[in-house]
C-alpha cells in the first residue's frame, strides 16, 4: 500500500527544517561582529570649588585629576557581537509557513466535477476516526456508505445521497475490503412521490420500486420525512424495478 499523503508531506517538511537550521548556523558563524559607535572625547567638567572653612583645620590633600592627552590612542571598545540569526530565521520560517499554506490549498482544490480533492481521493483509512456521519467508498467499488449507529449503511442512489445532505467532499476513499471489518446495516433509501399521484416509490440503483400500500411502507421502516417530492414526468422517466413486496403485479405509473 502506498504511503499516506501526510507521511510524504511530513518528510518534505522535515528536510526543509533541517536545511533552514543549517543555513542559520552558517550565516551566524560568517557574520562579522559589529562595533558600537564611539562618541568623541569630551572635556571633563572642573571640580566645584571647596566649601569655605569657618575654622582653621587640616585640609585634605588636593585631588589631582589626570587628563588624557589628545594624542593618546583611544581605548579599545568592547566588541558586542550582534547576531543576525533571529531575523533571518524569522524570514525563513515565514517562507516555510507560506509554502505549507500553498500545499494545503492545492490538496483541497477539487479536480473533477464531483468536487473530489487530493485530500479525499487517496486512501486514508489509517487516519480515519470512525464516528456517526463518516462517508466512505472503497477504491474499486461505486457504492457509498455512511456510518450510523455502529453500522455502515449503503446510500442506495444519488438522489438519496443529495437528499440526506451529503457532498462529494464528504466521501473518503478507503482500500478494498475496508468495510469487511464492520457491521453493515439497512440501506439508506430515498422515497419519491409526485403531487398529482398517490403512489410512493423507493429509488434504488436508478430504478423506482413501487410500495404497494401504507402497511408495507410502515413495515419497511422509513418515515414521511424521507419522502422527496419530484415531478411526475421525472418519475415516469425512471425504469421500473421490483415492487415492494416482490410479486405485487405491474407497478402503477404516477
Amino acid at each position: 500500500m502506498e504511503d499516506q499523503p501526510s507521511s510524504r508531506m511530513n518528510q518534505i517538511f522535515d528536510l526543509l527544517v533541517e536545511e533552514i537550521e543549517e543555513r542559520i548556523q552558517v550565516r551566524s558563524r560568517s557574520m562579522p561582529p559589529v562595533r558600537p559607535p564611539v562618541s568623541p572625547p569630551t572635556e571633563a567638567a572642573p571640580p566645584p570649588p571647596p566649601a569655605r572653612v569657618e575654622r582653621e583645620e587640616a585640609l585634605p590633600e588636593p585631588q589631582v585629576e589626570v587628563k588624557r592627552h589628545p594624542l593618546d590612542p583611544e581605548p579599545e571598545p568592547e566588541l558586542l557581537p550582534v547576531s543576525q540569526g533571529p531575523s533571518h530565521a524569522a524570514r525563513m520560517m515565514g517562507r516555510l509557513a507560506l509554502g505549507l499554506l500553498v500545499a494545503i490549498v492545492l490538496i483541497n482544490i477539487p479536480f473533477n466535477r464531483h468536487g473530489t480533492t487530493l485530500a479525499t481521493a487517496m486512501p486514508d483509512s489509517a487516519a480515519l476516526v470512525v464516528l456517526d456521519g463518516l462517508v466512505v467508498k472503497e477504491e474499486d467499488d461505486e457504492e457509498i456508505y455512511v456510518y450510523q449507529n455502529d453500522q455502515f449503511r449503503w446510500i442506495s442512489s444519488l438522489d438519496a445521497f443529495e437528499h440526506f445532505g451529503f457532498t462529494w467532499g464528504d466521501v473518503h476513499i478507503v482500500e478494498d475490503g475496508y468495510l469487511d471489518r464492520f457491521e453493515i446495516g439497512t440501506p439508506l433509501h430515498v422515497l419519491l412521490k409526485c403531487h398529482s399521484s398517490p403512489h410512493i416509490y423507493r429509488l434504488e440503483r436508478g430504478e423506482k420500486r413501487w410500495i404497494r400500500d401504507i402497511a408495507t411502507f410502515e413495515a419497511e421502516g422509513p418515515v414521511w420525512e424521507d419522502v422527496r417530492f419530484v415531478s411526475c414526468t421525472y418519475l415516469r422517466g425512471l425504469p421500473d424495478g421490483e415492487t415492494i413486496p416482490p410479486g405485487s403485479g405491474p407497478p402503477p405509473q404516477p
